[in-house]
């Protein structure tokens, strides 16, 4: 009877979009359901007229009424005394292939709804709310029709509330308008303070005016149930942050501001804003899993991207960071403080001779990629100069760099040099550039390109995630999509899902990485810092975190610091952490052993870097995760598995294997005696036979990990 009724409210449901528009009266409260009809967006307005909207899942409240609403400068706002003008539905069923990823292809089912609001005074301006629910969550947006009385506006404020149902577990980073590079904390949401992490000594360019957290901040409630809180489709608005009320279980949009506009956003309409994300699973797993981010974001604008190859890569970058080298030939000032006495002295990374070391070993090894970082003049100037603009061109490469040699052997040797860009932070001398620089990379068949922007912005008052530099960074996509080259973008605005239409977005950092390992003052990252991130920042695309560290003590160069995780567990981030570019960052005679290679590294020769599928097995924010992912083209598997500070044993059940078929299975885990800390190198290397039918168990240390290969018998 229960099932009967269901699906009667699912054909009504589906009548009322095939006639798609719904006539409106003052008492109406529009509805709309997921495919799956368990999440519940419910639309409304309260006496005062502002729009108002609630969600549910499996019939329990995930956000309780919460309001929507615009303040401008000079213009009144748009807050109240609307009505409910018209509504329009609709569904969407289709099925899109990516170019790249972490599977073939991606089903974009949801229903919609879309609420027509029009002012009962003057000046009568037109609004648009969408909705969108999905088997795996919501979106909505604004939508500015164009109209006779809005034309353009500055939004100083937007009003868009959350009101939780509950203080619940949440995942978060303070909500810093200029960088993504603080550690998460876990919290109950009343006990969230994100102000006490204003003064950051590891931080070039940070600015946190509110208690307010960033996107996307992962939550867990009572019922066990999770919610991630996100945006898609950032491409000409300004970022944004949460800002949390603690007392009230409440968040509402804070948009990163401008001190040059004193306001948050320019608009014009016909305008959209950013979809407004709500992640809902009952495993944590399946907000990996869930490609709702993506789905908001329009198809691909660019066609065909085969100029990008997703690869590994090896680079002359982790070895300054370590105090080995320098980034500068002079040896003067910038960025030569990573030594271990934090002495000035000169050690260029970027010679020819390095280059072609490195090229070796990649050849050597089966490596596809070389990022030489740099190999360009200005390294000497640009950190500590507070004009900054112009201080690179990206074409002029230091005396001891023979770009030309570096680039002909490299071609002799099969490995595609990855150009890097630092732009210092000064984006007007990057964009009258990036002609001539990009016409430069293209003539030397180099395809992708790692940006950099480290420091303050310049102008000054402007921010790396608001508006002027959304705008940036888009542009610079643009135009190298154009030039039919790839971007990697660190110091990045977030990720929202932009990689769907502009398929040459191939990763970016947007989090604390490999490096504060290095040299952080606080010790680097605890060991449930990655295990955190693959519920967080990975929900929004593709990190290039720069994984495979083998020397994890380093004592040679930072005997003060360390990397919180066993060798096993950097060898599971190949899996784990999701990018279509995979670094070996370690120097190349850390993946010696005993004189000869590293048993160890075999399973990076081996590990795909592109996928038809990918499965999370298992996993708990800020706890484990284990991830199977199927490569492309070979349909080989292959296992990640992390752990945080305490130790667990794990069961992998094989049954996404194809049945009937035998694989060789190649298991790299933590010893017995392992410990991220007292013994973080110690690794066993166990082999086998498996089909569909076996499982397979392991122990994972604390800060462990394991990495299993899958490899099918011809």
């Amino acid at each position: 009877m229960i099932s009967y009724f269901k699906r009667i409210s699912t054909y009504i449901f589906i009548l009322v979009m095939a006639l798609g528009v719904v006539n409106c009266s003052e008492n109406l409260t529009p509805v709309l359901s997921s495919p799956d009809n368990n999440i519940k967006v419910s639309f409304s307005l309260t006496d005062s007229g502002m729009p108002e909207y609630k969600v549910s899942y499996r019939d329990k409240a995930v956000i309780l009424p919460s309001t929507m609403g615009f303040e401008f400068k000079d213009q009144a706002p748009l807050k109240d005394s609307f009505r409910l003008a018209e509504i329009n539905y609709r569904m969407e069923d289709e099925t899109w292939p990516m170019p790249w990823g972490e599977q073939d292809s991606v089903r974009n089912h949801y229903n919609e709804m879309s609420i027509v609001l029009e002012e009962v005074k003057s000046p009568n301006r037109k609004w648009n709310i969408v909705f969108r629910a999905y088997d795996d969550g919501i979106g909505f947006r604004y939508e500015f029709p164009e109209q006779p009385n809005f034309k353009t506006a500055l939004i100083t404020d937007e009003h868009t509330q959350f009101n939780l149902s509950g203080d619940h577990q949440v995942w978060w980073q303070p909500g810093d308008w200029d960088i993504y590079e603080h550690l998460y904390s876990h919290t109950k949401f009343s006990e969230i303070d994100a102000l006490k992490y204003k003064d950051n000594p590891n931080l070039a360019a940070t600015y946190i005016p509110e208690n307010a957290v960033n996107t996307p901040v992962t939550m867990k409630t009572e019922d066990g149930i999770y919610l991630s809180f996100h945006e898609a489709d950032l491409t000409d608005y300004s970022g944004m942050t949460l800002k949390v009320d603690t007392s009230n279980n409440s968040m509402v949009s804070e948009l990163v501001g401008s001190e040059r506009l004193q306001g948050k956003a320019e608009i014009t309409a016909p305008f959209n804003t950013p979809w407004r994300t709500v992640q809902i699973a009952d495993r944590a797993g399946d907000l990996i899993e869930s490609k709702l981010v993506l789905n908001l974001n329009d198809p691909n604008a660019i066609g065909d991207v085969s100029y990008f190859t997703p690869m590994k890569y090896v680079g002359i970058w982790w070895e300054m960071h370590l105090g080995k080298s320098t980034w500068d030939m002079e040896g003067s000032q910038s960025m030569n403080t990573f030594t271990n006495s934090g002495e000035i002295r000169p050690n260029h990374g970027a010679t020819t001779e390095n280059a072609m070391r490195y090229i070796d070993f990649a050849a050597e090894n089966g490596i596809k990629g070389l990022l030489v970082e740099g190999w360009n003049t200005g390294w000497d100037k640009w950190i500590n100069t507070e004009d900054r603009e112009g201080v690179f061109d990206f074409m002029t490469p230091y005396a001891d760099y023979d770009f030309d040699k570096v680039m002909a052997y490299a071609k002799e040797k099969g490995v595609e040099v990855i150009m890097h860009h630092e732009t210092s932070a000064a984006p007007l001398t990057y964009e009258k550039q990036m002609d001539v620089a990009y016409k430069f990379m293209k003539d030397n068949g180099m395809n992708s390109v790692k940006t950099g922007y480290v420091g303050k912005i310049i102008p000054k008052g402007e921010y790396h995630h608001g508006q002027w530099m959304v705008r940036h960074y888009h542009k610079v996509l643009e135009k190298a999509a154009k030039m039919k080259i790839a971007i990697n973008a660190h110091e990045p605005i977030k990720a929202t899902g932009k990689r769907r239409t502009y398929p040459n977005a191939i990763a970016r950092e947007g989090l604390r990485g490999q490096e504060f390992n290095a040299w952080a003052e606080d010790g680097g990252n605890p060991p449930d810092h990655l295990p955190t991130v693959a519920f967080t920042r990975m929900l929004s695309g593709p990190i290039d975190f720069t994984p495979g560290i083998f020397n994890i003590k380093f004592e040679e160069y930072k005997p003060d610091n360390q990397v919180s995780t066993t060798l096993a567990h950097q060898l599971a981030l190949y899996v784990v952490i999701y990018s279509p570019i995979q670094m070996l960052a370690d120097l190349p005679e850390h993946y010696t052993e005993n004189g000869k290679p590293h048993p160890a590294l075999q399973f990076i020769r081996d590990v795909g870097v592109d996928w038809s599928e990918s499965k999370v097995l298992d996993g708990e924010v800020g706890e484990y995760v284990t991830i199977a992912r199927k490569e492309r083209g070979s349909g080989n598997w292959f296992v990640g598995g992390i752990t945080g500070d305490e130790g667990r044993t794990e069961t992998i059940t094989l049954d996404f294997l194809e049945p009937g078929k035998t694989y060789e299975a190649i298991l790299y885990k933590d010893a017995p005696d392992s410990h991220w800390d007292t013994n973080p190198q110690a690794y066993e290397i166990e082999s086998m036979e498996v089909t569909s039918g076996d499982k397979v168990e392991v122990s994972l240390a604390p800060g462990g990990g394991f990495a299993l290969s899958l490899i099918e018998k011809k």
